[in-house]
C-alpha cells in the first residue's frame, strides 16, 4: 500500500505577512498576491460525485472556484454564477471543469437581481439536465470604520446579495430538488464570532446559519439534506478588495491556533463531502474549515 507523508499544516501554505495590495469589489484572481491555491494541482478526484448535477453561485473564484474544480474532478457537471466583472476568472474556471471530462457552464450576473438569481436555477437544469447539489456561496463583504459611518446603501449591497440573493436561488432551486440532493450554504466564524469591522456581513453570516437549520427541518422530511461551511480566515480575491487597514491585510489569517491564513483549495473536500452519499445522515450542520478557531 502506498504511504503518505504527514504534512504540517502550520507550514502547508503561505506563512508570511501579506504584501500590501488593494482591489475594488469584487476582486480577480490575477490581480491578488500571493495567488491563491484553488486545488489546481493538488486536488484528484475518486468519483464521489459521478452523475450530479451542481450549481455554486460565486464559482468564479476562491472558495467557489476550488469547489468547482472538486466537485468536477469528483464526476459532477458544475454550473458557476459570477458578476459580469469576473467572466476572466469564470472562463478560467470552467476551463478547469471542463478538462476534468464533465460539462462545464458559465453563467454572468448579479444574485441581487431576482430574476438572475431565480433564472441561473432553470438555466442548470436546461444546460446540465438536473440539479442535484446548489452550492449558496456569492457573498460581500467590506471592513466597516464604525456603526456610524456605515452608508445604507452599502448595507443594502451586503444584505441583498449575502441573504436575498441566497433566498431567490434557493426558492427557484426547490421545486427541481429529489430526494438525495443536497443545499450547502458558505456561512463563516463571523457568523459565532464576529469582527466589529464586519458587523453586516457577520450578521447574514449569522442569518444564513439560521436559514440552514430552518431548512434541514422543512426539506429533511423530503430526503434533501441542507449544511453550511463556515470558514475562517480564507485567502481570496475578496480579501484585498475587502478594504482592510494595512496592519490586517499584512497579518491576516496570523491569529488562527495554526497561525496562518487558510486557502481555497482547503476547504473543497468540506463540501465535497456534505455533497457526497457519506454524508447521508448530515443536516442542519455548520462545518468549520477555521485553522483552529472555535466557533
Amino acid at each position: 500500500m502506498d504511504t503518505q507523508a504527514l504534512t504540517d499544516p502550520r507550514t502547508k501554505y503561505y506563512t508570511g505577512k501579506f504584501p500590501l495590495q488593494a482591489q475594488d469589489q469584487p476582486g480577480l484572481t490575477a490581480d491578488t498576491a500571493p495567488r491563491p491555491d484553488h486545488g489546481e494541482i493538488s486536488y484528484i478526484g475518486t468519483g464521489r460525485l459521478a452523475g450530479r448535477k451542481a450549481l455554486i453561485t460565486g464559482g468564479d473564484s476562491g472558495i467557489g472556484r476550488a469547489v468547482a474544480i472538486a466537485f468536477a474532478r469528483e464526476g459532477a457537471d458544475v454550473t458557476i454564477a459570477h458578476l459580469p466583472e469576473e467572466e476572466g476568472d469564470a472562463a478560467d474556471t470552467v476551463r478547469l471543469i471542463e478538462e476534468a471530462g464533465v460539462r462545464g457552464l458559465s453563467l454572468g450576473g448579479d444574485v441581487r437581481d431576482e430574476e438572475f438569481a431565480g433564472r441561473i436555477v432553470q438555466d442548470t437544469v436546461d444546460g446540465l439536465g438536473g440539479l442535484d447539489i446548489l452550492v449558496l456561496n456569492a457573498a460581500y463583504q467590506k471592513d466597516r470604520d464604525g456603526l456610524a459611518s456605515l452608508q445604507t446603501d452599502e448595507l443594502d449591497r451586503v444584505f441583498e446579495t449575502n441573504l436575498y440573493g441566497l433566498l431567490f436561488t434557493a426558492r427557484a432551486a426547490r421545486s427541481h430538488l429529489m430526494p438525495g440532493a443536497s443545499i450547502i450554504v458558505t456561512a463563516s466564524i463571523q457568523a459565532f464570532d464576529p469582527s466589529p469591522g464586519l458587523i453586516d456581513y457577520a450578521m447574514t453570516k449569522a442569518a444564513q446559519v439560521a436559514f440552514v437549520k430552518a431548512l434541514a427541518e422543512e426539506l429533511g422530511p423530503e430526503g434533501i439534506r441542507v449544511n453550511a461551511v463556515a470558514p475562517g480566515p480564507i485567502w481570496t480575491p475578496l480579501i484585498p478588495a475587502t478594504s482592510f487597514d494595512d496592519e490586517k491585510l499584512r497579518t491576516f489569517g496570523s491569529d488562527t491556533p495554526l497561525g496562518r491564513a487558510g486557502q481555497p483549495a482547503e476547504l473543497a473536500g468540506a463540501y465535497v463531502y456534505l455533497a457526497s452519499e457519506d454524508a447521508s445522515y448530515v443536516s442542519g450542520a455548520v462545518l468549520p474549515v477555521t485553522g483552529g478557531r472555535a466557533l
